[in-house]
């Protein structure tokens, strides 16, 4: 039916249902207009009682903010680019969820753009923000966008505010929020020593990549912490994909003299690995221990459980949003900050057998 037979067979005595306004939520909240603007707006610049009676006056009027106005009055997108290497790792997921709630509080949303290694993806999203789409970036890829990983460049020329996020970006002039992975990845080697483990393998991320580089110089320095030699021998390829882990694994299982333990810079990594192991019917741990890296949401459920680093990925999240709306509202930000990690232990790692 089309929109005028169905005016024909409304009831003439029903009012039309009103619209509310921002006067509405203003009158509900016992505040101005310009208070109720300034919560959806800049938050941060509301007391948190204020706040509360405004968002609660705009739930119960069911008042939404006209997006495109807003735009117009203040040249402002109210939105933030987050830059992803692969959405499909699920490593990110607790990231993203940091910096969406993060970014809501302050009144902003969020895209996401899947670079997927693809060039065209990135010249896309580069034009993207030059076009002024977004107000600011958070980037999780390694590099400024529309620019090669190695390049050095100034963030002044994409014309937005950008954060770096878990990959530093040497060069750039911008917030970098990170973990210490060098130092992360020596406490793992240190503790699979501690187990008793003397011939440790390695199961690298892609080559170039700025964390394999950091966490292939922390296994180093592991070793070299507890008096063992480097045996490039003992290095494997890997891309920190869960295929790239089982690969790792038919590598083990053909050797006639395995390495009793491996630390995998990866949880995915780790996870193939396991498999691969227990399908050609080794048993972890007993003989070959496992670890990982990220304390990604399965690690804790696969079998057996992983020995891992864990990253709070959400708060690095949140970290770089606030980094982000700092910059977005003119407030100074570090330009390094750095997380804490912890080494979880759970039952993919014992002492090696004796025979």
């Amino acid at each position: 039916m089309d929109e005028a037979g169905q005016a024909e067979r409304r009831d003439p005595d029903t009012p039309p249902v009103r619209v509310a306004r921002i006067q509405d939520v203003a009158r509900l909240a016992e505040v101005s207009t310009a208070t109720v603007s300034r919560v959806l707006a800049t938050p941060e610049r509301v007391s948190a009682e204020a706040r509360a009676r405004v968002m609660e006056a705009i739930a119960k009027t069911g008042y939404v903010p006209n997006p495109a106005a807003r735009t117009l009055r203040s040249q402002k997108t109210y939105m933030v680019l987050v830059v992803l290497p692969d959405l499909a790792n699920t490593f990110f997921s607790k990231i993203l969820r940091g910096i969406e709630e993060t970014l809501f509080e302050a009144g902003y949303g969020m895209i996401i753009s899947d670079l997927d290694g693809s060039p065209e993806k990135e010249a896309h999203f580069a034009a993207f923000t030059a076009a002024g789409r977004v107000d600011g970036a958070i980037l999780l890829n390694g590099h400024l966008i529309g620019q090669s990983r190695d390049g050095e460049g100034s963030a002044a020329r994409i014309g937005i505010p950008l954060v770096a996020l878990c990959e530093a970006i040497p060069g750039a002039d911008i917030p970098q929020i990170e973990i210490d992975n060098r130092a992360a990845a020596a406490h793992m080697v240190q503790h699979l020593a501690a187990q008793g483990h003397r011939r440790i393998a390695y199961v690298s991320g892609p080559a170039g990549n700025i964390l394999e580089r950091e966490r292939f110089q922390g296994f180093k320095d592991g070793l070299e912490k507890i008096g063992l030699p480097f045996d490039p021998e003992l290095v494997i390829p890997g891309d920190f994909t869960i295929e790239s882990g089982m690969a790792a694994g038919q590598n083990l299982v053909a050797r006639a003299v395995r390495p009793t333990a491996v630390f995998c810079t990866s949880d995915e990594m780790a996870i193939g690995l396991m498999r691969t192991l227990l399908s050609a019917g080794l048993r972890v741990p007993e003989d070959v221990s496992v670890a990982g890296f990220d304390d990604i949401e399965f690690a804790a459920v696969a079998e057996p459980a992983l020995t891992t680093i864990h990253q709070p990925r959400r708060e690095l999240g949140q970290a770089a949003a606030a980094a982000l709306i700092d910059l977005l509202q003119g407030r100074p930000t570090p330009k390094r900050i750095r997380l804490e990690t912890e080494l979880v232990v759970r039952a993919s790692v014992a002492p090696p057998r004796t025979n």
